[in-house]
């Protein structure tokens, strides 16, 4: 059972969001001091969001995964989980995200917000309906997470996190775009909304493109604004080449390798950034003391 909850949120994918709050976390930390049970809240925070946020996605598009025959075998349209035991499992996931938050007392700011920001995570499940920008409300949702984090640490807001939160947001919104396009069909005839339902797949590709160009635009935005080095400089030339190479994975006549673009590279993308700025503001303060 436990196994089948952790495939119906996609336990593994956390590695999408998670370390983009960590690279804000690191960032935050060289402005105040380093505390143990902020750590521990981010990750206990994004874990249970993102859970929260998946399970209850499957719950509202159960009806519409039976119906489409690329997921009809996830685990509600399938039965290896009953509506009941997942609209449980969601609720757990909300208590846990909002009391995780009280890891930042005596910061107040993650409690106060904890709702309203779910709110607006689960909200994108319902965006598909009414929308075929549909793929930029999930990107918002995401890029919350290192405005978040900033904000639990330090209880301010500044630049470095708005810019990373402007990298997430357009690389986020461009790669769900191309991982859209395998539904394009089937959103058309269901009447759901996506980019590539309803204007194409030719023309998708071409906007998923202009957004990830404005997500390494922010990319190098954040390395000049948060004052970083040449390591992190070098990482973000090989991200732009990594989003280079997984455009090239997807043609409009061929979607076959959409899942090796989706899956493999954005994992490398997203590890990638938190290990290079880290290495990156850990040589120059080694280098400085």
């Amino acid at each position: 059972m436990f196994r089948h909850f952790l495939g119906l949120i996609r336990f593994s994918h956390t590695v999408f969001a998670l370390p983009f709050a960590l690279l804000s976390a690191v960032l935050a930390w060289q402005e105040v001091p380093v505390r143990w049970p902020d750590l521990f809240g981010i990750v206990l925070c994004m874990v249970f969001a993102r859970s929260a946020a998946m399970a209850f996605n499957r719950l509202v598009d159960r009806r519409i995964d039976a119906a489409n025959p690329r997921t009809a075998g996830r685990h509600i349209p399938a039965g290896l989980l009953s509506v009941p035991a997942v609209i449980s499992f969601t609720g757990i996931c909300v208590a846990g995200f909002v009391l995780s938050t009280l890891l930042f007392l005596p910061n107040w700011w993650p409690l106060i917000l904890s709702v309203p920001v779910l709110a607006f995570l689960l909200g994108y499940s319902f965006a598909k309906r009414w929308t075929m920008w549909c793929h930029y409300w999930l990107a918002a949702a995401l890029m919350l997470s290192p405005i978040a984090a900033w904000i639990a640490i330090t209880g301010t807001i500044a630049w470095p996190p708005v810019l990373l939160a402007a990298v997430i947001f357009f690389w986020v919104g461009g790669f769900d775009i191309l991982y859209a396009c395998q539904d394009a069909e089937f959103d058309a005839e269901a009447g759901l909304n996506s980019i590539p339902a309803r204007l194409g797949i030719r023309s998708a590709l071409r906007i998923a493109a202009i957004s990830h160009l404005c997500a390494v635009l922010g990319l190098f935005g954040l390395w000049y604004a948060a004052d970083l080095g040449w390591l992190f400089l070098i990482g973000a030339i090989a991200i732009s080449l990594l989003l280079i190479y997984e455009h090239a994975l997807v043609r409009p006549d061929d979607l076959s390798r959409v899942n090796v673009a989706f899956f493999q590279v954005n994992a490398v993308i997203s590890l990638g950034l938190l290990v290079i700025g880290a290495a990156d503001i850990w040589f120059r303060a080694a280098v400085s003391g």
